[in-house]
């Protein structure tokens, strides 16, 4: 029955959730995944069972997104509700297009479940981050991050490629329910898992210089007073405290953690930031907004620093649509009127920035959104020798969004081999190793200060290098493999 298939692949989708933060149960999505081959294998049905089990992974998984339209966007229930759906809706034509293009292929069980689904559904998670303007969020590799021996492939082949072995494992759970091939299946997953153990074994890049002490301050305040005027004074208040307090040669604040344009907050203010910051022998990094004006006023989301360094910007290159610039803006500018979201008309940064150095380090700075794009991260490398990840991640309100946004952070630390220093509003400020451990994370929700010493990193991970060349040539060459050994009998 159609119905039913469709409903267990929903099923298979809500369930695959639990397997990223913050639930971390990550052989839940290979279950899925085993579950997901096991539905396509029997029907034809291939589009509508996969765009079933997008709709269960996207409608628990990213949901969120109605507390940033309706909560804080202001945008009315009914409106708001509508289009959590369709974007849910639209992110789960990805998997319709996999069920569809899987069907295509009239190759025996082994090479479809080892080969042609596993890479059709880590090329779907691919295309999703990039495809107008990318959302890769959720994408299976994230779900490995933690605590599984797959993300040992994170080096190699990044977050995609991580996805490509969990579909594979996915596969190969599958398999093992076919007593003619549940030998070859049995051996092939105990390799992969091995291979994932021996891998997170591997230092890819080494300690340089001297280690610095950290400050990361998470100033807590409200995101719908953030950008009131009544509470700029509190806000200006609270970070200034925060700093002052702080002894460590480097200090991070979040993503417009002052919510003025840096030409209007007091010069005596960040004057204090360079003062303090030249005390210590480093650095205050904060986020402000920029305005400039030449022809016309271009405004850009921004970090700086103040202190011993000479001064430099850090400009926000990938923007959020419809959160920080309207795109289509004469099809879409109904929508914005319905929102009362501040600073949502952004300019991009360029995609070619320089490591910001800092408190003796080079830092590899992406904010909020950016260190979802592992492929843009890598542009500043191998040249930093730290990742700093500054948010608001309050839009999203008390939600899984913070925390799976960190689980995305781990993976970006485990691709380059560097710690990441996140400092957010209100959660998650975190410090996280080379090979993506949690070190120490502030509560959510609290005004405090995470002080760390960190170390440094350099050298060059085989991602860093290849970028997702490596995976999606491994992707395509399955795919031909699968092509032409389609006929042969014995698979």
């Amino acid at each position: 029955m159609p119905v039913k298939r469709r409903t267990a692949a929903f099923l298979l989708g809500a369930l695959s959730v639990a397997g990223f933060a913050p639930f971390h149960l990550f052989f839940l999505p290979i279950l899925a995944i085993a579950g997901l081959n096991h539905l396509w294998s029997e029907n034809e049905d291939g589009a509508w069972t996969g765009f079933s089990f997008g709709m269960g992974l996207f409608l628990f998984g990213v949901s969120w997104v109605y507390v940033s339209l309706h909560d804080f966007g202001g945008m009315p229930l009914p409106v708001a509700v509508l289009s959590t759906l369709l974007f849910c809706a639209f992110l789960s034509i990805y998997f319709a297009i996999c069920g569809k293009l899987q069907e295509k292929f009239r190759a025996g069980p082994l090479l479809k479940a080892v080969l042609v689904i596993p890479a059709m559904l880590a090329l779907c998670d691919w295309a999703r981050g990039w495809l107008f303007t990318g959302f890769p969020w959720l994408a299976f590799g994230y779900s490995q991050t933690d605590y599984s021996p797959l993300s040992g492939f994170a080096p190699l082949f990044g977050v995609y490629g991580v996805s490509l072995v969990t579909a594979i494992c996915g596969g190969l759970v599958y398999l093992l329910s076919k007593p003619l091939l549940r030998k070859r299946a049995g051996i092939l997953l105990i390799i992969l898992v091995l291979s994932g153990y021996g891998l997170k074994g591997i230092d890819w890049t080494s300690p340089t210089g001297e280690p610095v002490t950290v400050s990361l301050v998470q100033g807590n305040i409200p995101q719908d007073r953030k950008w009131s005027d009544t509470a700029l004074e509190d806000t200006l208040d609270v970070y200034m405290k925060l700093v002052l307090s702080s002894k460590a040669r480097l200090i991070i604040l979040p993503e417009t953690a002052i919510p003025m344009f840096i030409d209007e907050v007091p010069k005596e203010y960040l004057e204090m930031f360079r003062i303090h910051g030249r005390k210590n022998r480093g650095d205050v990094v904060a986020g402000l907004p920029e305005q400039l004006t030449n022809h016309e006023q271009t405004y850009y989301n921004s970090v700086f620093n103040f202190g011993a360094s000479p001064a430099q910007v850090y400009r926000k290159s990938h923007l959020v649509p419809f959160g920080e610039y309207l795109p289509l803006a004469p099809l879409f500018g109904w929508l914005l009127d319905l929102m009362h979201i501040p600073m949502s008309d952004f300019s991009s940064g360029s995609e070619n920035q320089k490591p910001m150095k800092a408190a003796g380090q080079r830092l590899a700075i992406d904010i909020c959104y950016e260190d979802v794009f592992g492929e843009e991260v890598i542009r500043q490398l191998p040249e930093a020798t730290m990742l700093v990840n500054v948010s608001d991640d309050a839009w999203f309100g008390d939600s899984v969004a913070p925390r799976q946004h960190m689980q995305i952070s781990q993976m970006r630390a485990m691709e380059t081999g560097r710690m990441m220093l996140r400092s957010t509003n209100t959660g998650m400020t975190a410090v996280i190793d080379p090979h993506g451990k949690v070190l120490s994370a502030l509560p959510e929700f609290r005004e405090a200060t995470l002080n760390w010493t960190a170390q440094g990193y350099s050298g060059t991970t085989p991602y860093v290098r290849w970028g997702n060349h490596a995976f999606l040539v491994v992707a395509f060459v399955m795919l031909a493999a699968a092509s032409i050994t389609s006929k042969i009998r014995d698979f």
